[in-house]
């Protein structure tokens, strides 16, 4: 099983923050407000023969409303963890790396198994992923 942070592509005419607030509703089933940025990840991969270069922007936020049971169901389940169960938990290092990143900003340095999330101010990791207009044909 995979688990992995939401993102997901802008529609026509959105911001990153409106995509990133989208996806996070549509695929979580969370209504939330965006409190700061992250750092984005930058990574190419070949699909179909063409080389893409990716830019994923990620975003601190927290939730307003809605209902974890109202996630999108492409995905078995959605759930909050724990910033320091993230380590254990997330499929892919630069996520990992960036809950890690989340949890300093909100002051939660050394954050482990005993910190829930926020330790008592809620934190989403939101995120779009946007493809570069320059791709090229993979070599």
């Amino acid at each position: 099983m995979t688990c992995t942070l939401p993102k997901g592509t802008p529609h026509p005419g959105e911001t990153r923050e409106e995509t990133a607030c989208r996806e996070v509703r549509e695929e979580t089933g969370l209504e939330v407000r965006i409190t700061g940025e992250l750092p984005s990840v930058r990574y190419t991969f070949v699909q179909r023969g063409a080389r893409i270069h990716k830019t994923v922007h990620y975003f601190l936020m927290v939730p307003t409303g809605g209902d974890l049971g109202r996630h999108d169901h492409e995905f078995e389940s959605v759930r909050w963890i724990d910033f320091g169960d993230a380590a254990d938990l997330l499929s892919f290092e630069t996520e990992r790396w960036l809950v890690g990143e989340a949890a300093a900003r909100l002051g939660l340095h050394g954050a482990r198994r005993d910190a829930p999330a926020g330790a008592g101010r809620s934190a989403i990791v939101g995120a779009t992923g946007v493809v570069s207009p320059g791709d090229t044909p993979a070599s």
